[in-house]
Parts: C-alpha cells; structure tokens; sequence
C-alpha cells in the first residue's frame, strides 16, 4: 500500500467515524430535547408516557421496574450526548492507529470495542444516577423538572462540585482524559483483541466518570431535563479537555462553583 493510499483511506475512515460520532450524538440529544418537551405532558394515555412521566414527578411511592428503567434509559442517552464528542479525539486516534497496523498486517480489535467500553463506564455511571434520582425522588427533593427543592441540597452540591474541581483525583483523571495517547500506552498500548480493547475503553471511561462525576450532580441542581443546564455543562467538560490549560479552567469553574453554592445556601438559611 503506497503512502498516498493509506493516506486517502485514513482519511476516509477518519470521515466516517466522524459522521458516526455526530450522528450518535444528534440522535442523542433529540431523544432528549424530546423528553424535555413531553415530560410535563397532561395526558397520560398516551402509550408508556404515563409510565415514564411518573419516574419524573415527585410522587412519593415506591419506584416500579418500568420507572427505573426509564430513568436509567434517559440517564443513558443524556450520558452519551454529553460525553461523545469529548471522547471524539480518542476514539480517531484508535481508528488511524487501527488502519496503519493493518496496512503493517498487525490489526488492532475494532475500534467500536474501545467506544463501546467507553460507554459501559458511563451506562454504569447511568445505573448510580437513576438510584439517586429515586432517592431524592422519594424524599420529595425534586421538581418535575428534576431539579433540587432544597436550596440548602443546592448550594452543598454546588459546594462539593466546585471542592472537587481542586483536588489532586481530579486533576489526574483529567490528565489522562486530555491526554489519550499517553493514556493508552500507559495501559498497555492499543489491543489486538476485542475484550482487551473493550476493558481499555473501559478504563478510559472510569477515569473521563473521575473527572465529571461531581458536574453531572448539577445536574440536580439547575434540572435534569434543564437543555441549558445539560448543554452548559457538556460545554465545560469539553473546555476543560480541550483547553490548553484545561487544570486553571478547571479551578476556576470549582472556585465559581463554590461561590455560588455558599450563596444560594447562605440566602436560605433559616434566620
């Protein structure tokens, strides 16, 4: 295979990739943009929305399978919309890495092993988020919207979310997230197999969950179903990893954070 060839071809899968990730995405986001739309809709005869909406009213009662796995669902998709174009640099580098070891015949797993490890970290993170929305559910702290009825709860979250931003977990897992290359030699290098490729996806998932754990809890504070509250924070995720200096964006989110979390607490203390 000529340079010129191999070069036209990474091209093409990079291309492809590419418009597989934007398509994943989109879809994503529609599924949300539609539930955000309909969750407050009053006719609940309308085939499983009845069962859904439920899962998302603070109704005190006792959560059903049917409610759990709509919330588990939405947490998923809402997951994957946030987080694929932030894995976008990594799962490119796989697929051009991928191509040149088989032009040297010595092909690497499908790179959809590694993006489908990367997703079962999260779809686990989905899982702990639907079990926490029950909580908070039961203990009638959410709205409709999903959002805390606590401005006390708010401001500890936004506390706790913005502490987290200067600790030295975070800043390691952010390392390897905004470095993939060094991630993945420092993990062996890139795999042959496919449950190999699966498990390095997978740990590339649990440190990307390290670094955005404590700003996917905003979400409870500005509203899951909040479009711009989930587009501000997929927007400083993918800042953080991009920028060049990803760790400072990093403390100033937390020290802003901080500051508002104090505030909101502060304002609604009993006096």
């Amino acid at each position: 295979m000529t340079d010129t060839t191999l070069e036209s071809i990474l091209r093409r899968d990079r291309y492809a990739v590419m418009a597989a990730l934007v398509l994943l995405t989109v879809l994503a986001w529609a599924y949300v943009l539609w539930l955000a739309k309909h969750m407050n809709m009053p006719d609940p005869s309308m085939s499983g929305m009845d069962m859904g909406m439920g899962a998302m009213a603070p109704q005190v009662r006792p959560w059903s399978i049917p409610d759990l796995l709509f919330s588990f669902t939405m947490w998923s998709v809402m997951m994957a919309g946030m987080m694929l174009p932030s894995v976008a640099p990594v799962i490119l580098l796989y697929v051009v890495v991928g191509r040149q070891a088989e032009a040297l015949q010595k092909p690497l797993a499908a790179t959809g092993w590694f993006a489908g490890g990367y997703l079962l970290a999260w779809t686990g993170f989905s899982l702990l988020a639907t079990l926490l929305q029950a909580v908070l559910n039961q203990a009638t702290l959410l709205t409709p919207a999903l959002a805390s009825t606590n401005n006390i709860l708010g401001g500890i979250i936004l506390i706790v979310a913005g502490l987290y931003q200067w600790t030295s977990l975070k800043d390691r897992c952010l390392a390897n997230c905004r470095a993939p290359l060094f991630f993945i030699q420092r993990h062996g290098g890139f795999k042959r197999r496919a449950l190999p490729s699966l498990g390095l996806g997978l740990q590339h998932g649990l440190y990307c969950i390290g670094c955005c754990w404590a700003l996917m809890l905003l979400l409870f504070v500005g509203g899951v179903m909040n479009i711009a509250w989930i587009a501000g924070i997929a927007a400083v995720v993918l800042l953080e990893k991009i920028m060049t200096d990803g760790q400072n964006v990093s403390r100033v989110i937390g020290l802003g954070l901080i500051v508002g979390g104090v505030t909101l607490a502060l304002q609604h203390l009993p006096m």
